[in-house]
């Protein structure tokens, strides 16, 4: 907050033309935000490098859920196997195939962000490994979180290739007994939610259709 008091005073002191001086103000302190919240990493871990971390300690493990929120019968999930597998675990990105059954197309892929803030997109591919007509939706968390949750609401990309999930919203927990992977949309009744037992390790599972290390 204070951040951005200041880079709007500065935009009242100068004159600027008369070009859409609000989208130029926010832009800026959108920018500016971004660069405060690199420094802070800098000094002192965020909610996002806390969950990162948590999260990257599970790396190379397998573990199975359950619809907890959501189920119904004929939706491609319910009386499925669900399994997740912290595949790979890079300085910026993290991989987590998500199967259901014998579907591999699935993958979680969670990307850290200059400015400390975490990304979620969904890769679907086909059998074969190439992309799914509907692929890399997803969205930016609009802020830091904590180290138990990441939320991610739907983004441009998002918009363009899926309008009818204009109102998604993801989000992941993370504590040391489960991870769970969930879905709203809003002003609907949609709710999903799979459950993870962290506590259980499984055997590793298939990898997804089209993956490369």
């Amino acid at each position: 907050m204070i951040v951005q008091a200041f880079l709007s005073n500065i935009f009242n002191i100068f004159v600027v033309s008369k070009l859409n001086i609000n989208k130029m103000r926010n832009t800026f302190i959108i920018l500016f935000t971004c660069l405060f919240m690199a420094t802070f990493a800098q000094n002192g871990k965020t909610g996002a490098e806390k969950f990162w971390e948590n999260l990257k300690a599970h790396c190379g493990k397998s573990y199975e859920g359950v619809i907890t929120v959501g189920g119904v019968e004929g939706d491609g999930f319910t009386g499925e196997k669900l399994t997740m597998q912290v595949l790979s675990c890079e300085e910026n990105r993290i991989r987590i195939p998500f199967n259901v059954g014998e579907n591999y197309s699935r993958t979680w892929i969670i990307t850290k962000l200059p400015c400390g803030k975490l990304k979620l997109k969904h890769d679907h591919r086909n059998p074969d490994g190439t992309d799914d007509e509907v692929t890399m939706y997803g969205g930016t968390a609009t802020h830091t979180g904590t180290s138990t949750m990441q939320i991610f609401p739907a983004d441009q990309e998002t918009l363009d290739l899926i309008d009818y999930a204009i109102g998604n919203l993801w989000w992941f927990t993370l504590d040391e007994n489960h991870f769970t992977y969930n879905l709203r949309r809003v002003h609907t009744d949609r709710l999903f939610t799979v459950t993870f037992d962290l506590k259980n390790p499984i055997e590793s599972q298939p990898k997804p259709w089209g993956w490369r290390e």
